[in-house]
């Protein structure tokens, strides 16, 4: 490892151009996971600041053995933002070299949330989505819908697309995102008629003033697979206890957390369990699954030693004096 006085950076054009995969991230996440059940991975619980309503701040931690990286990731999100043409979100990701506690690299952190929360999404699908499973519907059109779609064609035979979704831009974009890859396109004029006779559905509306939960369970069909990107805030909680299984992505962190995402009595299993073994995947072809996340630090922590691998080896990034 450099101990020298040079640190990495990496913008965001820098990460994309490195070429990383779904499968790439998902192999580092569960690896990651299985390192953190033998106690070599620490992850702490995130922090949150909410100075007003449409606005957060928020960090994550997490410092594995193998390899021997330290990430802290600092985020903003800012929901008004997209009414004058701005991402809503904005973050940096410090990577540190575990020995000697060194940063080695400060790099683009909004890429790496879309990507990670993509292949957190993955790693439960693989699980727990049906093989055979063609028509993904996306209930919110943005970042996030799209990674997701990149992420699921790598082990799903998905064909059909039905986007829900209030921004006009961003359903264009995913569906033409959709189109060039070979896939039908709907748009639809209600959520539900997006989510009946999915196989696959990713809500992920973004936290706003105001919000109303407006989807419910009973639209969903038997043997389905849900990601809840947003909390679940979307969802009518009356109906949540309609799933078959509900998993999280961590207990403990879920623990810590001032609000939780759902009532702990719907909490059972968490990523964790699944990616030991401690639980299995699907069961039953008619199971209703859903997997509810708010994002986890080793996915963070897995992208950054990822893109600061490839950085080094390809030549990609410039170097700062510290």
């Amino acid at each position: 490892m450099s101990t020298d006085d040079k640190l990495l950076y990496l913008s965001r054009p820098d990460i994309e151009s490195l070429g990383l995969t779904a499968a790439d991230t998902v192999a580092q996440i569960e690896h990651l996971c299985r390192e953190r059940d033998a106690a070599r991975v620490l992850n702490a619980p995130k922090s949150l600041l909410r100075p007003v309503d449409d606005v957060l701040f928020m960090s994550t931690l997490a410092v594995s053995e193998d390899p021997p990286f330290m990430a802290v990731k600092a985020l903003g999100a800012n929901a008004a933002n997209a009414h004058q043409g701005m991402t809503t979100i904005g973050s940096t990701i410090t990577l540190f070299d575990r020995a000697t506690a060194y940063p080695v690299a400060i790099m683009d952190g909004a890429w790496i949330t879309e990507i990670r929360t993509a292949a957190l999404s993955a790693v439960a699908a693989r699980h727990f989505a049906r093989k055979d499973s063609e028509t993904i519907a996306f209930i919110g059109s943005g970042a996030q819908a799209r990674s997701h779609l990149d992420a699921f064609l790598d082990f799903c035979p998905l064909r059909h697309v039905r986007i829900f979704g209030r921004g006009e831009a961003n359903r264009r974009l995913l569906a033409q995102k959709a189109e060039a890859l070979g896939l039908t396109v709907t748009d639809c004029d209600d959520p539900r008629s997006a989510i009946e006779d999915a196989d696959i559905i990713v809500s992920s509306v973004p936290l706003a003033t105001g919000l109303k939960p407006f989807l419910q369970t009973d639209w969903v069909k038997p043997g389905a697979y849900v990601n809840l990107l947003d909390l679940a805030r979307t969802w009518r909680l009356e109906t949540l206890d309609q799933f078959d299984r509900i998993i999280i992505e961590d207990a403990a962190q879920e623990a810590e957390m001032e609000r939780q995402m759902i009532p702990a009595s719907l909490i059972g299993e968490d990523l964790l369990d699944l990616v030991t073994g401690r639980i299995p995947g699907r069961e039953d072809e008619s199971e209703r699954i859903a997997f509810i996340f708010r994002g986890l630090a080793i996915g963070d922590l897995a992208l950054a030693i990822l893109a600061y691998e490839r950085a080094q080896e390809t030549g990609v990034g410039i170097y700062l004096e510290r």
